[in-house]
């Protein structure tokens, strides 16, 4: 296992607004190691999203580095899948095709249309959406949709799945639901993950490590927990896990105690 497969390294992040220059981020450093599911937590506008942009190459960094296998991340890369809370599909296609398009794109040089297409069909089964392939979009639910678009972002085989809030818009039972979805999904592809969650509960039950953010201006890593819970993990179960409740109780004590809350603008 490749112990620095993610490196962040002395990362700063400024914007220039019309207010003048905002200082977002200030030299974050962090390694994530392959096969790693890490949860970025901390109060609104702590730069969570804005550190997983630079990860995913959509925003570059005022100053510092960002490396990924080996490799300055320096763009959008199919090596680093995205996942947006808004699940962001192409109303006009069925779940098949806009998995599909996303497919075409990465392999169309490298394999037959039959292979793609086999390829789609195995990203929907593995999310469980076999029989809504010919679906669209507006005749599914909510939760559907985001399977779709991490079927979408694990059918191009990334390196590393990068997840914005991706069950934040959700109703609590489907939520849990998803999360226990992706537990079975990251088992099986042993996949890297990196993101961002505001759920203290849903960053103990997946995570193997906790990334707590301070607050800005000049946001930056706070503390981080290991969490040390067996795979598989089930929720019920761990709900009386008096370890699942330490985790849980040291990141409500950073969150709430250590750093006080944003106030209202």
């Amino acid at each position: 296992m490749n112990n620095k497969f993610i490196e962040v390294q002395h990362a700063e992040m400024v914007f220039e607004t019309r207010k003048g220059r905002f200082h977002a981020l200030g030299k974050v450093n962090l390694t994530v190691a392959q096969g790693e599911f890490v949860t970025l937590i901390g109060h609104s506008g702590c730069g969570k999203s804005t550190l997983l942009n630079l990860l995913a190459g959509l925003t570059r960094a005022t100053d510092g580095a960002l490396i990924c296998a080996g490799r300055e991340i320096a763009g959008p890369s199919p090596e680093r899948g995205v996942v947006f809370q808004n699940h962001s599909l192409l109303p006009w296609l069925s779940c098949f095709e806009n998995v599909y398009l996303a497919v075409e794109r990465v392999f169309a040089s490298k394999e037959s249309g039959s292979q793609m297409r086999e390829r789609t069909t195995a990203a929907l089964a593995l999310v469980g959406l076999s029989a809504a392939a010919r679906k669209r979009p507006n005749e599914i639910s909510g939760g559907m949709k985001q399977r779709v678009g991490i079927a979408r972002a694990l059918s191009m085989e990334p390196k590393v799945l990068l997840m914005d809030e991706p069950f934040g818009a959700l109703d609590a039972l489907t939520r849990a639901h998803l999360q226990d979805e992706l537990l079975r999904i990251v088992a099986q592809t042993g996949s890297t993950v990196v993101m961002v969650t505001h759920d203290v509960d849903e960053a103990v039950l997946l995570s193997d490590r906790i990334v707590m953010m301070t607050n800005g201006p000049a946001a930056t890593i706070g503390d981080i927990v290991r969490v040390q819970l067996a795979r598989p993990r089930e929720r019920v179960a761990l709900a009386h896990d008096r370890l699942y409740m330490e985790y849980r109780t040291r990141v409500l004590e950073f969150l709430y105690h250590r750093q006080a809350r944003p106030q209202a603008a």
